[in-house]
């Protein structure tokens, strides 16, 4: 039984199951099931390891996606995709294939489709694999292949976000950003923003947050002085720190209190302004992202 697909192809199965679930810790529980079950297939079944390992992983996520669906309507606030580190350190190019793809924004407007519709069009799109490759992965016929992919673009053809400006730039935007935000200052935090960004804020019921998303620049700001105020009353300031990242594409904020990671703060960057913001504080969401930090430390 040749395996070595598993160490081959696991940046491609990882990118595939992130996307289709949005979380980083199931796409690790779904390539790591995969690998179980094609350890115990019947070799002779097998014509080519990549393509029967694609199936599996796909098929996978399928069956989690719809089960995924009603426990999302019972969440509590607006629900965020786990964030995951892209930087160079972490190889993008080999691990989270094309970046407008895995932006937390994108991964949220494909929330919208079906599953089926969400699978086939990451392949195609995304992957660029073959409506014949995308028919026998889902058992379906090559004309419904076709027909989701049709669906699923119109779907995401007006709301697909895109990045502009550079990385270089857009990192510059974060920087004062977070040098505002940690200072509590408002001036600056206002020329930033821009007149319609909206705010979504995760934390799961288990922490603080936001309950509905936020939306024009005076809610951001109050919201934002807000947090930056009952940080400094409870004296968590003294102990707070922040870096910049690279997280699903973007510059992300990174706060930390003492050693504990606290929140992510993703910025939708526009003409050199914060058109989104996408902060993450579920504990839960947070892991996999504090273990990518600790591994480069």
């Amino acid at each position: 039984m040749d395996i070595d697909v598993f160490n081959l192809d696991r940046p491609l199965l990882f990118s595939i199951a992130y996307r289709m679930l949005g979380s980083a810790s199931d796409a690790e529980d779904v390539v790591q099931d995969a690998w179980l079950r094609y350890r115990s297939a019947d070799e002779t079944a097998i014509r080519s390891p990549k393509a029967f390992a694609t199936t599996i992983v796909t098929r996978l996520c399928l069956d989690r996606l719809k089960s995924a669906r009603a426990a999302r309507e019972k969440y509590v606030g607006p629900w965020l995709p786990e964030p995951v580190l892209t930087s160079e350190v972490e190889r993008p190019d080999s691990v989270l294939q094309r970046a407008e793809s895995v932006t937390l924004a994108f991964l949220v407007l494909l929330e919208t489709l079906s599953p089926e519709e969400r699978a086939v069009f990451l392949l195609k799109e995304i992957f660029e694999y073959a409506h014949s490759e995308i028919a026998e992965i889902l058992g379906i016929t090559i004309d419904n292949s076709r027909q989701l992919l049709h669906r699923a673009k119109a779907r995401l053809a007006e709301a697909r976000p895109r990045l502009s400006g550079t990385a270089h730039s857009r990192r510059a935007v974060a920087e004062r950003f977070a040098h505002a935000f940690a200072t509590g200052d408002g001036s600056a935090l206002t020329a930033l923003l821009a007149s319609d960004v909206g705010m979504w804020s995760d934390g799961g019921g288990k922490v603080s947050a936001a309950r509905r998303p936020l939306v024009g620049r005076d809610q951001v700001l109050n919201f934002l002085i807000g947090v930056h105020r009952a940080a400094e009353t409870a004296g968590l300031t003294r102990d707070a720190s922040a870096t910049i990242e690279d997280v699903n594409s973007e510059p992300a904020v990174v706060l930390r209190v003492g050693q504990r990671l606290e929140s992510v703060f993703v910025l939708s960057i526009e003409d050199e302004t914060i058109c989104a913001i996408r902060a993450v504080r579920n504990p839960e969401k947070l892991a996999h992202i504090d273990r990518q930090l600790e591994r480069r430390t």
